[in-house]
């Protein structure tokens, strides 16, 4: 935006934005406006509106650009402007009135909030706005000190250690004004639930910091309000909701502090007094009631979670332990919502359990976990009148989900074998119905895996029962029970009387149901891996079946899943019989593709008329044939491949513009080259040749990719070096050439990613090929840009490059080329390094994610093994280009603190230690 718009034209493009029917004409607004959000000309031209407009749209525009400028762009600002643009602030809140949206309120708060964080020059911004705000706008007071301490924390703002422990610090001299504003406008309310709320929510913000001490909530008249209000089961939804919240925070504090005995026990007794009211609201249907007293209940127990287990034993139990029996009476609640609250809980106890691994501690907690499974196998339940399965996205499937991965987390309490025991007396009790057999056999799926495969007394009554199911049985019922079947596929490995019936069984639900085609599927792959030793014979059956998958509705995933089972079986077949047998599992899906390419079928995603559904199919035989060479001779699935080679290669140069289908042949030849491996060397050239012709005219990185492979099989052939370094050269070109573009790193993250994978490899293969490459000097300097790319695995692979480069000078000098190879890394390092190490650091506290700094720290670590005399300096030099002020005037980093991080990088002896140097570190400046 090359200058300031006018006030007429900004109103005009919200109006337009808000009002326009033509949706391209308000997209055009949106953009325009965005554009002049990201500018310096919005400061002033939002200030504007908020003094000289009283119009909705207008005003709400100009406070959220007030807000997203303080949050993200104050930097704009110079310091002797920050007072000014405080006092605008606080004279717009001045002028708000009762009728004033309250979006708009919140949105001008908000942007005083995080000025009074980000302005250092501002001394005591909480005792100054109690003192502006307490008697003539409260409600927008009680807006501020609620976002203050929330926006504490926001790393948006990037205040920095230093500037947060400052502003805690005037926080806590603020205290008790805030606490006695909060008792005020209690006071002076009258029960208006629209003050109340406002106030419990203050109050949890404070909290939550946290702020407020533990001691200071005894008696404490907002925690008094919360409770009141708990117990009020009339209450509106949303004042009930604020007061739960307000009591989960405190009880989160308290599972910080876990030595407050005084508070501790008036919130045990506040929240086990709950349990009536609770009752109540289920009585009148009262669900969200109902939800906010369960989050209350599991929060209670969460807290005294580790007192709990830790001071219990079977005959003198913690006194709170009968916390469980109310958050189970929640998990009984007619709604799976409620229960799934309490998940957490359950997780954290079986964690707790497992570390003590004391038996009869287990044994304590035994029938909590017993009561856990019977409600939510009765949750897991389907409606009586439900016709069909469950839809796989539904909210009720992904429970069911959730509920079978909660169990098979606690199913060690009370055994496996009890739960599937338990499971069955329910199936046999006669009187069962379709649902709650349904039910008890998706639970018993969940668990099946962990039965001993010698089991005798209940699987083989449990088989025999699935395998005979009456036809007109509900089809929910025979999909889990496949399922189930699938998930005992270990235990009928070791019982093969049950193989052929169970594979009948399978084969007959392919064919007599589209629905249970997917169930069916996954269960024959998992039956043919398990028992894999017993299947050759039936090999030509699966085959058929498998011939016969593309008449069913499955998904490719399944049918994937149908191969990788055959394919585990070709290994335990005749030697002489392997050949065929692969080309006719091959010969299934190279036919239609074949078919696609001669015919120039226009493909439809998803469809057979996709070429990548079958290029994934052939992509599982060769990623799970586990087959080798005997005694030297010929790879048996060499003449296979060989033969569909030039079927693959078609498909790669007929569908070159489109990314979907060349990924998919590339990952099936990357599975190929990987099953042959040097067997594959007849290929090389000719795959080389076509992957680099093609990316000079469509950069997509799946030829990287495969590169990379090929390198890491055939680098260390010297016959075949110089012409991998050659095919890394001409990728070179086009793949600078996209990343030199405006964001180019950052809108190419999977070139970038694959790009130096493939450079790696070579590192790893053939360091001398590389470094002396002339494309060495443009790689490093594209993977310096790229050390700040925020991007995982992108980033992941250009720290692993430079782990790598600086690695190749700790190789042992055993041979000329061991020493060359030492002393052409070495000196790229050397050179490199300052730029290297500032770049690093740089990135680790402005561009990369926390979660990424452990790659960072690897790099730093292999260079203090490597060049430790020179780090010294580079780490020294990198810490001067570190700014010692944030935008707001506040000290980011302190000489001592600059100092001690020096030290600490220089004395640091492991990548878990450095990396909790680099968080610290970036701390100061986040």
């Amino acid at each position: 935006m090359e200058g300031p718009p006018s006030l007429e034209t900004v109103y005009q493009a919200v109006y337009t934005l808000h009002h326009n029917p033509d949706p391209s004409e308000k997209e055009k607004a949106s953009l325009w406006l965005g554009e002049l959000q990201k500018s310096v000309y919005a400061w002033k031209i939002s200030d504007e509106i908020l003094h000289g407009s009283n119009e909705l749209e207008w005003c709400y525009f100009a406070a959220q650009t007030m807000r997203t400028k303080i949050q993200l762009s104050f930097h704009e600002l110079p310091p002797e402007s920050h007072k000014s643009l405080r006092d605008s602030l606080m004279e717009h809140i001045s002028r708000i009135v009762e009728n004033t949206n309250s979006v708009i309120v919140t949105q001008l708060c908000a942007a005083l909030g995080d000025l009074a964080l980000q302005m250092s020059s501002w001394e005591k911004p909480v005792l100054d706005l109690i003192e502006r705000y307490s008697s003539t706008v409260p409600l927008a007071l009680l807006e501020i000190l609620t976002v203050l301490p929330e926006e504490t924390a926001s790393r948006a703002l990037r205040l920095g250690a230093n500037r947060r422990k400052q502003v805690l610090k005037q926080f806590l001299m603020s205290l008790s004004n805030v606490l006695q504003f909060l008792k005020a406008c209690l006071e002076t309310s009258g029960n208006i639930p629209q003050v109340q709320i406002k106030v419990l929510k203050c109050f949890t913000s404070w909290v939550t910091v946290p702020m407020i001490s533990l001691p200071e909530m005894v008696d404490n008249v907002v925690v008094a309000t919360a409770f009141h209000v708990l117990a009020n089961r009339s209450a509106s939804p949303l004042l009930h909701e604020a007061a739960a919240d307000c009591v989960c925070a405190l009880l989160q504090c308290l599972e910080d502090n876990n030595n407050q005995q005084e508070i501790e026990m008036q919130l045990f007794n506040g929240v086990i007094s709950l349990e009536q009211p609770f009752h109540l609201s289920v009585a009148h249907e009262d669900q969200e009631n109902c939800l906010n007293y369960c989050r209350v209940f599991t929060e209670l127990a969460e807290s005294f979670l580790e007192k709990i287990v830790s001071g219990s034993t079977p005959e003198n139990p913690h006194f709170a332990i009968k916390i469980f029996d109310l958050v189970l009476t929640c998990v009984g609640h007619h709604d799976y919502e409620v229960a799934a609250i309490t998940f957490n809980l359950w997780y954290r106890l079986s964690e707790e359990l497992y570390q003590k691994n004391n038996d009869r501690l287990t044994l304590l907690f035994k029938p909590f976990i017993e009561r856990l499974i019977e409600a939510l196998c009765r949750h897991c339940q389907m409606e009586p009148d439900h016709e069909g399965l469950l839809e796989e996205l539904d909210d009720f499937s992904e429970f069911r989900t959730k509920v079978a991965e909660l169990i098979r987390d606690v199913v060690f309490v009370v055994g496996s074998a009890n739960c599937f025991r338990q499971m069955f007396m329910s199936l046999q009790s006669g009187q069962s119905s379709w649902d709650t057999c349904e039910a008890a056999l998706f639970i018993m799926q969940a668990v099946a895996n962990n039965i001993i495969p010698e089991e005798n007394d209940v699987v083989p009554k449990v088989v025999e029962s699935i395998l005979n199911l009456p036809t007109n049985t509900h089809i929910a019922v025979r999909h889990t029970s496949l399922l189930l079947l699938g998930q005992l596929s270990e235990w009928i490995e070791k019982h093969p009387q049950y193989l052929e019936p169970v594979l009948n069984s399978v084969t007959y639900s392919l064919h007599q149901d589209h629905r249970l085609a997917s169930a069916a599927a996954n269960c024959l792959q998992g039956v043919c891996v398990a028992c894999r030793g017993h299947m050759p014979l039936r090999f030509s059956s699966v085959l058929q079946v498998l011939e016969s998958l593309d008449k069913l509705q499955i998904p490719n995933t399944a049918h994937c899943g149908v191969i990788k089972g055959i394919v585990t079986i070709l290994e335990n077949i005749p030697p002489e019989q392997i050949q065929q047998a692969l080309k006719d599992v091959c010969l299934i899906q190279v036919k239609p593709l074949c078919h696609l390419i001669e015919n120039d079928v226009k493909p439809e995603r998803g469809t057979k008329t996709d070429p990548a559904v079958w290029l994934d199919r052939l992509a599982a035989v060769f990623r799970h044939v586990n087959l080798q060479a005997q005694n030297g001779g010929v790879h048996p699935c060499q003449p296979v491949i060989t033969e569909i080679w030039p079927v693959l290669s078609s498909a790669c140069t007929k569908y070159q513009a489109d990314g979907h289908i060349t990924e998919r042949c590339c990952r099936c030849l990357r599975y190929i080259v990987r099953c042959l491996r040097k067997h594959s060397a007849h290929l090389l050239q000719p795959m080389v040749k076509q992957i680099v012709t093609l990316y000079s005219q469509h950069q997509h990185s799946c030829f990287l990719y495969l590169g990379s492979i090929l390198v890491d099989e055939y680098a260390t052939d010297p016959g075949c070096t110089q012409g991998l370094v050659d095919m890394l050269q001409v990728f070179i070109g086009p793949t600078f050439t996209i990343l030199q573009e405006p964001n180019g790193l950052k809108n190419h993250p999977d070139t970038v990613d694959d790009l130096f994978r493939l450079c790696g490899r070579f590192l790893q293969r053939a360091p001398v090929a590389l470094l002396t490459a002339p494309c060495i000097d443009s790689i490093l300097q594209c993977a310096l840009m790229a050390v700040a790319l925020d991007h995982r695995d992108a980033n992941a692979s250009v720290m692993k490059f430079f782990f790598d480069l600086v690695h190749v000078g700790r190789v042992l000098e055993q041979d000329n080329e061991d020493k060359l190879r030492k002393n052409l890394g070495h000196r790229l390092i050397e050179e490199k390094g300052q730029e290297l190490v500032t770049n690093l650091i740089q990135a680790s506290v402005f561009c990369l994610h926390t979660y990424m700094l452990s790659e960072v720290a690897d790099v730093i670590m292999e260079l203090m093994i490597t060049h430790q005399p020179s780090m010294s300096r580079w780490v020294e030099e990198a810490i001067k280009t570190m700014p010692t002020q944030n935008s707001g005037g506040s000290v980011t980093a302190t000489p001592k603190q600059l100092e001690d991080f020096h030290r600490s990088v220089l004395s640091c002896e492991s990548t878990k230690a450095m990396t909790h140097i680099l968080r610290d570190f970036a701390r100061l400046y986040r």
